[in-house]
């Protein structure tokens, strides 16, 4: 049980230092609002310290959402 505790806390740091970097790049602060913004700080989150160390930039240039056809 003690193992699955400290994989939990590694995850959570792992996540918090990736969130860190997509900070550090400025992605929280763009004014866009879109779907390729959001994909890009959530890879730039789950690469996690990878983004230091291997200067791994993950980015999503183009991003399509499907809209719901109107109600009848």
């Amino acid at each position: 049980m003690r193992g699955s505790g400290l994989l939990g806390v590694i995850v959570i740091i792992w996540l918090l230092i990736g969130a860190y970097a997509a900070y550090d790049r400025g992605y929280f602060s763009s004014g866009q609002t879109n779907c390729a913004t959001a994909g890009t700080i959530a890879l730039n989150v789950v690469a996690g310290p990878l983004n230091w160390v291997g200067d791994i930039n993950p980015k999503v240039s183009n991003c399509n959402l499907d809209v719901p056809p109107p109600n009848q």
